[in-house]
């Protein structure tokens, strides 16, 4: 570690370096972080581009008592550093180790859980009222980025911040960027002010000539209107001064002395104040600087030349498969359209965005637009596929409901990142769709066990009128039982062994851990079933009702939340059966810490030898 950074141990400690020393920490703070994320992973272009940024806020704080706000939190690293976390970057995302968001348990420094985009102005805003009717007094400092501002909550929390009376810094790191570009009409006025610098040079130059006016102090009282008209000459729209904000910036996000100048007389106001800071996206290493979008969130590289640490070829994704096949499918069909919230490249979509420019639509961070958007072209006619995380689409749960269910519309959702995603912890972990969904009339709900089921139920889904669901894991996809390839019928499953005794009911990801408990139980001469269930939504009673006849344990398998998912509801058909045994294997009623998979699975016994261990126990106490 530098000699710097070693003189940083915990919060405030970075206001006994020297100001002409500021230059040299960032950049051993960059160093530190390419280092350290060489080696764990996780997201670096964005916490390269906010150092200064950090730095320059932490010099305007008292922390804890002062209180700041990340939209997201992936890129609050610096912020880790700075106030005494800087072993914890060993073990970053790893299970029992720091995580990469920020985490109350974790710092008294870290405010709120943060994980997703376009609420920190929200939240910084209710810390704001909260200081106000307690008569405390201490900063609040909201960061969000360009891309969040795509966000309509954001603008529902401006909207309402312009009535403040009491101080509120809102920090706009504009780096251009989101995961992928911005897009949209926020993107492109932002960079309008972005390149705008008449307006900074004619305001000196006025304040320079008034102030040796004889008349020129009297004068200078009324800079304000004169900014304000100066503004509205030269930067069009000024959205923020004429929501009732006060603006200032754009400002160098990588110069220090000029944002705490800037900070320091925005905390003077008794109102909210929006900073614009320009910054750069992997600032001081080369190949995110580069490929910011590409080292938005990494594995471990070499730091070298930033090539990935892992060998041989990588596996083929379930991402991968439906870029192929909604691919094909557009090419056979003119009403398939695609939409993106703002990550074309992380759900599959860049493809079809090359080859269907007309049919593609990336509508920013703004998932609850999507699905509305995607009613609207589907009442027109059309057929368009929404691509989203499972964890993004939580955010649009109303919309499913009163925009796309209600009108049983043909929507289809490509709900990629489906169960557990790892390290990015409870925020990110795609558990609660199958719970969300299931109880959402109109709505059919699917879940391949392969890369050719995918394939086959997206095809499925587009000759559908109404709506559809297909959830999918992250990373590797399955590519064994290609044997099984039976045709999808509406809410009908798939049979892959058919024995007696114990009945294996898998969803998904979990048909490949069924095989596996199957192989375990064959050990102890048990007679298993696997069942691929294909649909969650309808529920197969069918094949409920025939398991009666030959079977005493039924096993419903998924990568999900028990609790108002498919093991619930397989557990509350057979509540009239007392001869049979439901052993559910799902996730338990709670979030789900940053690890590996692997980890976790064990750790919440959905892995196939704690299922084979709970099976052998319910049938060693007949």
């Amino acid at each position: 570690m530098s000699d710097l950074l070693e003189q940083i141990n915990g919060p405030n400690d970075i206001k006994n370096i020297d100001g002409k020393d500021y230059p040299v920490l960032a950049k051993e703070i960059r160093r530190f972080l390419v280092k350290k994320i060489s080696r764990t992973g996780g997201h670096l272009a964005s916490n390269l581009g906010v150092v200064e940024l950090t730095m320059a806020i932490h010099l305007c704080c008292d922390l804890p008592k002062d209180k700041i706000v990340w939209d997201v939190g992936h890129q609050s690293y610096t912020h880790k550093v700075l106030t005494g976390r800087k072993s914890g970057f060993d073990h970053l995302r790893q299970h029992g180790g720091m995580s990469g968001f920020p985490k109350c348990a974790e710092s008294d420094c870290d405010v709120i859980d943060t994980g997703h985009s376009s609420t920190s102005i929200s939240a910084a805003l209710g810390l704001a009222k909260a200081r106000e009717i307690k008569g405390e007094d201490y900063k609040i400092f909201a960061v969000i980025g360009d891309g969040a501002l795509s966000g309509g909550m954001a603008y529902e929390a401006l909207n309402n911040a312009a009535r403040l009376k009491s101080n509120l810094i809102i920090v706009l790191n504009d780096n251009q960027m989101s995961i992928s570009k911005n897009v949209g009409g926020m993107s492109k006025y932002l960079a309008k002010i972005r390149t705008n610098t008449n307006y900074t040079g004619l305001k000196e130059e006025v304040e320079h000539v008034l102030q040796k006016l004889p008349l020129g102090l009297a004068l200078t009282d009324r800079i304000r209107n004169i900014k304000d008209l100066i503004k509205r000459l030269f930067i069009p729209g000024m959205l923020f001064e004429d929501m009732g904000l006060t603006y200032i910036g754009p400002i160098d996000g990588h110069n220090i002395k000029q944002m705490k100048t800037a900070f320091d007389s925005a905390s003077q106001l008794n109102e909210a104040v929006i900073v614009h800071v320009i910054t750069q996206k992997g600032k001081g290493y080369l190949p995110a600087q580069e490929d910011p979008s590409a080292f938005h969130g990494v594995s471990p590289f070499y730091v070298k030349d930033g090539k990935e640490r892992r060998q041989g070829k990588k596996p083929v994704t379930y991402t991968e498969i439906f870029s192929r096949a909604i691919v094909e499918e557009a090419e056979k069909n003119p009403s398939v359209a695609a939409v993106s919230a703002a990550m074309p490249a992380g759900t599959g979509l860049t493809e079809f965005a090359e080859m269907f420019p007309g049919r593609f639509f990336d509508v920013g961070i703004a998932e609850e637009h999507a699905v509305t958007f995607a009613a609207g072209m589907a009442a027109g006619g059309l057929h368009p596929v929404v691509a989203v995380y499972s964890t993004f689409l939580q955010r649009a749960y109303d919309q499913i409901i009163h925009d796309i269910c209600i009108g049983n519309f043909p929507v289809t959702f490509a709900i990629d990142r489906a169960g557990l995603v790892g390290s990015d912890g409870e925020t990110h972990q795609g558990i609660f769709d199958i719970a969300f969904l299931n109880h959402m009339p109109n709505i059919t709900v699917m879940a391949p066990k392969n890369t050719w089921e995918l394939k086959e139920m997206l095809h499925f889904a587009l000759h559908r009128d109404t709506p559809t669901a297909i959830r999918y894991p992250r990373g590797k996809a399955y590519t064994g039982l290609m044997e099984y390839r039976t045709p999808i019928v509406h809410g009908k499953c798939e049979w892959i062994d058919r024995e007696k005794d114990i009945a294996l009911l898998a969803v998904g990801s979990m048909v490949e851990t069924a095989v596996s408990v199957k192989e375990l139980l064959k050990e102890s001469g048990c007679s298993v079933s696997v069942i691929n269930m294909r649909f969650v939504k309808p529920l197969d009673e069918e094949l409920l009702e025939e398991l009666v006849k030959t079977h005493t344990i039924i096993v419903p398998m998924e990568e999900g939340v028990i609790t108002g998912g498919f093991s619930e509801a397989v557990s509350a058909w057979y509540q009239g059966y007392p001869e049979i045994t439901v052993c559910p294997a799902a996730l338990p009623d709670r979030f789900i810490e940053h690890g590996s998979v692997d980890i976790l699975k064990k750790k919440y016994q959905i892995d196939a030898e704690s299922i084979a261990e709970r099976i052998r126990g319910i049938l060693e106490k007949r």
